[in-house]
């Protein structure tokens, strides 16, 4: 017997991500915060990218979070500005949004509106997992059991020690102090070679306060960080400290990078800075953390509703474990062309040549940005396995924006040749079908245009599971990958 389905631990942004997708499948799941309230200390993190707002907008929130905050043409790459603005999608900017008002808003929507229940001022202190579930105890002394557990916790994540989860990669090399805090004197905006800067919080242009992000002497730290480090540190960047006062939050993050050797260990899973930690280089940890949710949350729940078996789980460590390497990868690769040194700063000069031109400021920057993500599904269509494009489509209803069928988190087999000709029945409670027409071009990101298909298969993430005609005998097989054969599902839980 289970108290509940599925209890995650961590409501970050990660969590509380996580939550929303689960409840919109109608899974029974809580989550556990140490947190009074959403409030945080410190804020970690400061812009959304592009493929994180695309995965909003296909909840249809984004426009939450967007009258927020503000939209910048450009993600930052080692100091520098790459321009995104001629980039295929609806969301080519990157959205300046602290984390705590980004947490403000996901709460909203995830507690407000879906009703997941977060269970406040607890954490997760031990665990216990056998082949039908976990024990979960909690710093409340009370015990909870659930089918699933997963770890959104942090770098310092229990649940990933406790199950035995290793954690290999590096120590910092570097540590930096973020602040949001008033200045005296109009400070010098923007990006720094050696990684943060200064730039305006509000949605107007000029004015306090400022977002503050420096790169400190001294790695090793025992300390909460204070007002004069900051000072000290705005002037070894500046010269000046510009009359800096009154700080809303300081805090301090370093370079480490580590990546969990595994994302799940039978019942126990990981997401967000429990599976992987690194520099704060391009902006992606939050990023990251939101869209491991969303890869994870439906294969969880048709997990738990017993419309796959748990080997789908396995698919979440095997798609998403490339992805949190390649940003450890950019992100020390960064630090290092940072660093301040002749030989560093001759490697700095010849990148951002390269990055002048056309062809590596679109390949750099679609990695930043989440927008070449591309889930190795196999050969095939150069769409199988990216995201799909949010399409203007006719449909039989009207025309309609592609992301706006997916609001629900339910897949969609999109008949673009209107042939009709598919016995949908086996999944006809699963997945949405739709016949379809849409006379542009298609074109992502990172390959340009491409050849339209007749027919494909988007699964609740909004990436492509398959691509062909509705004849093809490969359908019916990733359906059942995907969403299940018919009758409900059994298998035994991998790795214990």
């Amino acid at each position: 017997m289970t108290d509940h389905a599925v209890i995650i631990a961590g409501g970050g942004p990660t969590g509380l991500m996580l939550g929303g997708e689960l409840a919109l499948a109608g899974i029974d799941v809580v989550i556990v915060e140490r947190r009074t309230s959403q409030d945080l200390d410190g804020s970690r993190a400061g812009g959304l990218h592009s493929r994180t707002i695309e995965v909003l907008d296909q909840r249809g929130i984004a426009e939450r979070f967007l009258s927020a905050g503000r939209t910048h043409p450009f993600v930052g790459y080692a100091g520098t500005f790459l321009d995104i603005s001629d980039f295929p999608t609806r969301h080519n900017y990157l959205l300046a949004l602290w984390q705590n008002h980004f947490e403000h808003i996901l709460a909203e929507w995830v507690v407000d509106d879906l009703g997941v229940p977060i269970l406040r001022d607890r954490e997760v202190v031990a665990l216990a997992q056998d082949h039908s579930g976990v024990d979960v105890e909690l710093s409340s002394d009370t015990v909870l059991r659930a089918e699933y557990l997963v770890g959104c916790d942090g770098g310092r994540s229990l649940v990933r020690k406790e199950a035995g989860i290793e954690f290999p990669g590096w120590d910092p090399s570097a540590s930096y102090l973020i602040a949001e805090v008033e200045m005296n004197e109009e400070p010098e905006i923007g990006m720094r070679p050696e990684g943060g800067g200064i730039g305006p919080v509000n949605r107007e242009e000029g004015g306090g306060p400022y977002g503050v992000v420096l790169l400190e002497k001294h790695v090793e730290h025992t300390s909460e960080p204070t007002l004069p480090e900051l000072s000290e540190a705005l002037v070894a960047a500046y010269g000046t400290d510009y009359g800096v006062h009154n700080p809303t939050w300081i805090s301090r993050f370093t370079d480490m990078s580590r990546q969990a050797a595994s994302y799940r260990k039978g019942r126990v899973l990981l997401a967000g800075d429990a599976a992987h930690v690194h520099g704060p280089q391009g902006g992606q940890g939050l990023n990251t953390g939101v869209q491991d949710a969303v890869n994870l949350g439906w294969k969880l729940a048709q997990v738990v509703n017993q419309t796959s078996s748990d080997s789908l789980l396995d698919t979440y460590h095997d798609e998403r474990h490339p992805v949190g390497a390649r940003v450890l990868d950019n992100t020390m690769a960064q630090v290092a062309l940072a660093r301040v040194d002749e030989r560093s700063q001759a490697l700095r000069r010849t990148m951002l040549d390269l990055l002048s031109m056309d062809e590596p400021r679109r390949h750099i920057a679609a990695m930043i940005s989440g927008l070449d993500i591309h889930y190795d599904l196999g050969g095939g269509h150069p769409l199988l396995g990216r995201r799909m494009p949010d399409l203007d489509v006719v449909t039989p209803s009207g025309s309609m924006r592609l992301f706006t069928m997916l609001n629900d988190a339910r897949p969609l087999l999109l008949d673009l040749a209107e042939s009709g000709a598919f016995d949908l029945a086996p999944w006809a409670a699963r997945l949405q079908f739709v016949g379809a027409r849409y006379g542009g071009v298609w074109e992502l990101p990172v390959l340009g245009e491409i050849e339209a298909p007749p027919a494909v298969l988007i699964r609740p993430d909004g990436y492509v599971g398959w691509v062909g005609e509705l004849d093809d005998p490969n359908l019916p097989r990733a359906l059942e990958t995907w969403f299940g054969a018919d009758g409900p599902a059994r298998g035994s839980t991998a790795d214990l």
